[in-house]
């Protein structure tokens, strides 16, 4: 097994070489590259679809509104956000400019594809025992195919060349709920799918130290 300190150097060294990106042309809409962050060796790694606004002003991922969101719902779970490794699908804000705002693209299967390539090696680096896909289109590129997240949420998965799963909506979602009881309902539901990849790792074999 490679040395973790060795990988912290790889994983930064990775993280500079991702500012130059030109794999896809979001490089050319978003304001910089938004990389992962955490520590190498974290036990979970959770997956979002891309950087918001908010993320792509700052160069850092979930610091935003549903960064918010998702932070209130580790807390409730028991979970310190600080030992996680937390990335994006997409690396770049995909966009459109309305006015002073610029209003979320969801980004297209080409332009997942071709961010895999950063993903496979943060995988790689980070080694987590279980990645947790925030939302159906971080679900879809880790399992490479459609999910239907109200069948699948929660569930044991195994997202191909990457390991154990499991997938939960994304914190975003329970911003646009239409009212207060929805959101109260899906930010519950949330933590109980937080608490539950908790109850997942425990269950996974431990790799040898």
């Amino acid at each position: 097994m490679a040395k973790p300190g060795a990988d912290v150097g790889k994983l930064a060294q990775l993280a500079v070489e991702a500012k130059g990106c030109t794999r896809c042309p979001l490089y050319l809409v978003g304001t910089q590259t938004v990389f992962g962050e955490g520590p190498v060796g974290a036990e979970i790694m959770m997956v979002g679809e891309q950087p918001g606004d908010q993320e792509d002003l700052a160069g850092r991922p979930f610091v935003g509104p549903a960064g918010g969101m998702l932070d209130r719902a580790l807390a409730e779970a028991g979970i310190e956000r600080t030992k996680l490794y937390v990335t994006n699908a997409v690396k770049h804000f995909k966009n459109e400019p309305r006015g002073k705002r610029r209003l979320h693209k969801r980004p297209n299967r080409d332009e997942i594809q071709k961010c895999r390539w950063w993903l496979d090696r943060e995988i790689a680096l980070v080694r987590p025992r279980l990645i947790v896909a925030l939302g159906v289109t971080a679900a879809e590129a880790m399992l490479g195919g459609k999910v239907v997240l109200a069948r699948q949420r929660g569930q044991l998965l195994e997202f191909p060349g990457a390991g154990p799963g499991m997938v939960t909506t994304h914190p975003s979602s329970i911003l646009r709920m239409p009212d207060q009881a929805a959101r109260r309902q899906a930010f519950a539901a949330l933590v109980t799918d937080l608490m539950r990849a908790q109850k997942l790792l425990e269950g996974l074999e431990k790799p040898p130290s």
